[in-house]
């Protein structure tokens, strides 16, 4: 195994990693928010539901960008491994940080998400407020996925090979 793809490899553990403990906290924070409310009433559970889940996605794009980058060099094939050059190494693991690192607004989506579990809690009906509100920490995470999938989908280029 060459250094370049060991880098690489560190890059793709990173994209998954980071975003996953991101969302991993914010669901946690919206989490403990809905056990807490739910332990009065549990009627809106579905709401409630959705506004734990949100953080999960940055979790996802992160996978994502793993999936893509594994199969783009074969890692999960039986076919040859290309020996990657340091410098390879080095694209594939800033490719995959914008996914990882902006995947960390999960953490700050599960606060929004656990004030949406408050909120929708005391006044049913604003459950569109908290949603709304909650998709702006998302939108940074959405950046730094596009930043990665457009890496990834030019990874010939990129790479040079």
């Amino acid at each position: 195994m060459t250094t370049g793809l060991l880098i690489a490899m560190a890059g793709i553990a990173l994209a998954v990693s980071i975003a996953g403990i991101g969302s991993a906290i914010g669901i946690g924070y919206a989490a403990s928010a809905a056990a807490g409310v739910m332990s009065e009433d549990s009627k809106d559970f579905g709401k409630y539901l959705i506004l734990v889940a949100l953080p999960g996605t940055q979790g996802i794009y992160g996978f994502v960008i793993a999936l893509l980058w594994m199969a783009n060099l074969n890692i999960m094939s039986a076919a040859a491994v290309p020996a990657l050059t340091a410098a390879q190494g080095l694209v594939v693991l800033f490719a995959c940080l914008p996914v990882g690192l902006c995947g960390l607004s999960a953490v700050y989506q599960g606060k929004v998400c656990a004030s949406g579990v408050n909120l929708v809690a005391k006044k049913s009906d604003e459950m569109s407020h908290a949603l709304i509100v909650s998709a702006f920490p998302e939108f940074y995470a959405i950046l730094g996925f596009l930043v990665s999938i457009f890496t990834v989908l030019n990874a010939q280029s990129v790479l040079g090979l």
